[in-house]
């Protein structure tokens, strides 16, 4: 104990030796951040919804650029786009079953349309369907005690004053009729300001703003990204923002002004340690990632993530200090597809038997083992038994460390020893679930057996 006392004591007081060296305008907006988003330590786990019209066409949420569609192309899907299946408290419900604790949909998508009632434009599913989308997302998810953040689109592929010819993906970009088209960005920028101003005084207390996203030279203050959070922070003062005003999915560490952003959003993938700044502070980070291989509807797209695959993924990520926003894209007629449903609630088994090892846990300042991975609340160590193998496994240095080992899902006391098989060293804390005449093979939790190592 005396040993990882003094490990946390000197990383302790190492970071506090590199946030002397940040400049102190910037510590406090760092500060302030992490204030704001403490609450994500203890979630660790939420929802990511990408809805609109690109699933009737039901080839994924980028299907207009891709294909190249004009808005009068485009506009059929906008016609057809009528969700009578959509039940967001059957949503929620799915979500609290499988231990997620907050939930982001998208409000806009890079195709323009609107599942909010905006002043600002008809291109809405207000105006189509007479339905607002995002009330009803926010009220449902509410009512099961789940935190709501909104998704919204930097990018609109439908506003008149959005660059096209020359931009990197939009679905005119190299168009000729369009090389010499006259835009007055000024008023697409009171229109972006405008809507997000409305997301963010229309629905009550909003916990999360998740923008998207930043390239090329479309990046900060080509948003008028300070004046655009000013505004955010003034109608939410709590509300935490990810950090694509500054950064694109795949600039996994693009934080560098916490009042322009609170959290990096790796895409699809998941950093191989903690994440800090340059100046050695942990920066907070929520990995987003799809079942299968879109964001949104996608018919053909049958390449689900395994139940098991998710479970490890989330392990890793929290034993990292990071988050997973796991994405579902629900059909043109509003139903999360029964593959996603499944693997959810296969999940939610898993979380309601081991979820003390996710909520509020991070790293635990320990080389990564190689049955599995170890995360930490307090004083208590969780072992991830992710990987079958034969016989032991060792917490070399902890036999006097140990208050209590059982196994968390049953509280069930589990079988240690100091030597196995000739190994002998002076330090060994070798851990079962069994006698030593039956070691444990197959594990009891065939995703991952979690032991509860409490320290004295």
């Amino acid at each position: 104990m005396r040993k990882l006392l003094l490990s946390l004591l000197f990383l302790s007081a190492l970071a506090t030796v590199y946030s002397q060296t940040a400049p102190n305008d910037y510590m406090r907006e760092y500060e302030a951040s992490q204030a704001r988003t403490e609450w994500m330590t203890d979630a660790r786990f939420g929802m990511f919804i990408h809805f609109g019209a690109y699933a009737v066409p039901a080839r994924g949420e980028w299907v207009k650029t891709t294909e190249r569609m004009s808005n009068e192309e485009y506009q059929k899907y906008i016609d057809e786009f009528n969700p009578v299946d959509c039940d967001m408290k059957e949503w929620a419900r799915l979500a609290k079953k499988a231990g997620m604790k907050y939930a982001v949909m998208t409000s806009k998508h890079h195709d323009g349309f609107c599942l909010f009632d905006s002043k600002f434009t008809d291109y809405s599913t207000q105006e189509t369907i007479g339905r607002d989308l995002v009330k009803e997302f926010i009220e449902a998810f509410r009512a099961e005690g789940l935190k709501v953040g909104l998704y919204y689109s930097l990018i609109d592929w439908h506003h008149p004053d959005y660059p096209k010819y020359n931009d990197l993906h939009h679905p005119m970009r190299g168009k000729e009729e369009f090389q010499n088209e006259q835009i007055n960005w000024d008023n697409y920028l009171k229109y972006l300001h405008g809507q997000v101003n409305e997301i963010t005084s229309n629905y009550g207390t909003l916990d999360v703003l998740w923008m998207d996203f930043s390239y090329g030279e479309m990046t900060g203050e080509k948003w008028q990204a300070q004046k655009l959070v000013q505004m955010v922070r003034k109608n939410q003062p709590n509300i935490i923002i990810n950090n694509r005003l500054q950064a694109s999915g795949e600039g996994v560490i693009g934080l560098r002004n916490f009042f322009l952003g609170d959290f990096d959003t790796p895409e699809q993938g998941v950093p191989e340690k903690e994440m800090f700044d340059e100046f050695g502070n942990p920066l907070r980070w929520e990995t987003c990632l799809t079942l299968n291989n879109n964001w949104g509807y996608a018919l053909n797209d049958d390449n689900w993530k395994s139940p098991e695959l998710v479970i490890h993924t989330l392990i890793d990520i929290v034993s990292k200090n990071g988050n997973l926003l796991l994405n579902v894209g629900p059909d043109g007629r509003g139903n999360i597809p029964p593959q996603s449903v499944k693997i959810l609630k296969e999940v939610g088994k898993w979380m309601d038997l081991n979820h003390e090892s996710i909520y509020g846990c991070g790293n635990a300042g320990l080389e990564t083992p190689q049955w599995g991975r170890i995360t930490q609340k307090d004083n208590t160590l969780y072992l991830h038994w992710m990987y079958p193998k034969i016989g032991y496994i060792n917490m070399n240095g902890y036999a006097d460390k140990a208050l209590s080992v059982t196994l968390l899902s049953t509280g069930a006391e589990a079988y240690t020893a100091s030597s196995w098989w000739g190994n002998k060293a002076e330090n060994n804390f070798l851990i079962n679930l069994n006698t030593p005449i039956y070691h444990t093979f197959p594990l009891p939790d065939p995703y991952s057996t979690v032991i509860e190592l409490r320290l004295k």
